[in-house]
C-alpha cells in the first residue's frame, strides 16, 4: 500500500526531513525499524524512518534528493518495505467472485464507539456487523486501515493502491471511498458514496466538511 500526501522538507538538528502526517503504528500496523520506498515527482528513493516516539516517524532527506526538490510544497510517496498482510484465513472469494458487486451501500451503524472500521467493512461487503468483525479478527478499538485493507483484500473488493492524506484539504472524491476523519486520538471511518456520506455514528448525512478529513482510500466500483 503506498501513502500519498503534500509534503515540504523541513530542518530539524541539522537533518532534513519530510514529516510523516499520520500515526505509522496505527494506519500500517508496522512498528520498529522500518524501511520504506519513498517518490518525490520522478526522484525514487530508499530509506529507514526516523522515529521520533509514539508511533510517529520522519522521512529523512539527503542533500542529493533535496537539491532536486525546487517546490516548497511538493506530492510526496512512499510505501514500507517487507510488511506482511495479517493472515485472515484462505478466501472463499476471488477476482471473478467477490463477496459482492458494489452497485450500493445500505447504512450499517455501530451500537458503540471503536467498530467505525469493522462497520465501514459491513456495508461494503454487504454483511451484519458481527460478521463483519469476525471476518477481520478484531473487535472494538482494533481496526485500522491496515486491517480494513487486508479485509478488501479478503473479500476481493477492489480499491485503489493508494490511500491519499488530503489534510483537511478539499478534493474531488472518487464515486466510492472509505474516508478517515480525526476525532481525538482516533481515526473515525465512514463511507462516501455516490454523493452520499453513511457514518456509522451519525447515519446518513447530505454533506461532509473536508476540513475534517484526514484522507481517503478510493474504492473501485463500476
Amino acid at each position: 500500500m503506498r501513502y500519498s500526501f503534500k509534503a515540504s522538507i523541513v530542518t530539524q538538528d541539522d537533518q532534513k526531513i519530510i514529516k510523516i502526517p499520520f500515526n505509522v503504528w496505527e494506519v500500517c500496523d508496522s512498528k520498529g525499524t522500518l524501511s520504506i520506498k519513498a517518490k518525490i515527482r520522478e526522484t525514487t528513493f530508499f530509506c529507514d524512518l526516523l522515529p521520533v516516539g509514539n508511533g510517529i516517524y520522519n522521512i529523512p532527506i539527503t542533500d542529493d534528493v533535496a537539491d532536486i526538490i525546487k517546490e516548497d510544497v511538493f506530492d510526496m510517496y512512499f510505501e514500507i518495505l517487507g510488511v506482511s498482510s495479517h493472515f485472515l484465513g484462505n478466501s472463499p472469494y476471488s477476482t471473478e467472485n467477490p463477496i459482492r458487486k458494489i452497485d450500493t451501500v445500505e447504512l450499517v451503524t455501530q451500537p458503540f464507539d471503536g467498530l467505525c472500521g469493522q462497520t465501514c467493512i459491513a456495508m461494503l461487503a454487504g454483511v451484519t456487523l458481527d460478521e463483519a468483525c469476525e471476518i477481520m479478527h478484531c473487535r472494538e478499538w482494533q481496526a485500522n486501515m491496515c486491517k480494513i485493507v487486508d479485509t478488501l483484500d479478503y473479500l476481493f473488493i477492489p480499491h485503489a493502491h493508494c490511500i491519499h492524506y488530503t489534510q483537511g484539504e478539499t478534493v474531488t472524491l472518487p464515486n466510492c471511498a472509505i474516508l478517515l476523519e480525526k476525532m481525538g486520538r482516533y481515526s473515525h471511518y465512514l463511507i462516501y458514496f455516490d454523493g452520499t456520506y453513511l457514518d456509522p455514528t451519525a447515519g446518513i448525512l447530505p454533506e461532509f466538511d473536508m476540513k475534517n478529513m484526514v484522507g481517503y482510500l478510493e474504492i473501485l466500483v463500476d
